[in-house]
C-alpha cells in the first residue's frame, strides 16, 4: 500500500484516478480532512489534508511512487509505501491483476 496527502480534495481525487487508470493501482481511496500539524519554512505550520490510500501489487510500488513524485503538488511529499498482507487471496489476486497493463 502507498499513501500520501495533499491540500485539496480535488487534488486527491486527480492522483487517485491517475494512478488507477494508469493501471499503476488497483484502487485508490480518498480519505479525509484532516489536520495536520509540521514544521514547514522555519514555521509551525496547520493545514487541511485529504489521505490517498493506493493499493498496489508489491512490483508496480516503485512506478507509483515515481508518478506521485512526479505529479504532487507539494515540494518535498510525503509519501509512504507499508508492505501489507492480504488476509482474503482473492483480493490479493486481484490487486495483482488490476495493477498492471
Amino acid at each position: 500500500m502507498v499513501t500520501t496527502v495533499v491540500d485539496a480534495r480535488s487534488v486527491a481525487d486527480v492522483l487517485a484516478a491517475a494512478a488507477v487508470a494508469g493501471r499503476l493501482a488497483a484502487c485508490a481511496q480518498v480519505g479525509g480532512q484532516v489536520d495536520s500539524t509540521y514544521w514547514w519554512q522555519s514555521a509551525i505550520q496547520t493545514t487541511p489534508e485529504w489521505t490517498v490510500q493506493f493499493k498496489t501489487a508489491p512490483d508496480r510500488v516503485t512506478a507509483l511512487v515515481d508518478q506521485l513524485r512526479a505529479n504532487h503538488p507539494y515540494e518535498v511529499p510525503e509519501i509512504l509505501v507499508t508492505r501489507v498482507e492480504s488476509g482474503n487471496p482473492d483480493y490479493a489476486t486481484w490487486v495483482h491483476e488490476h495493477s498492471r497493463p
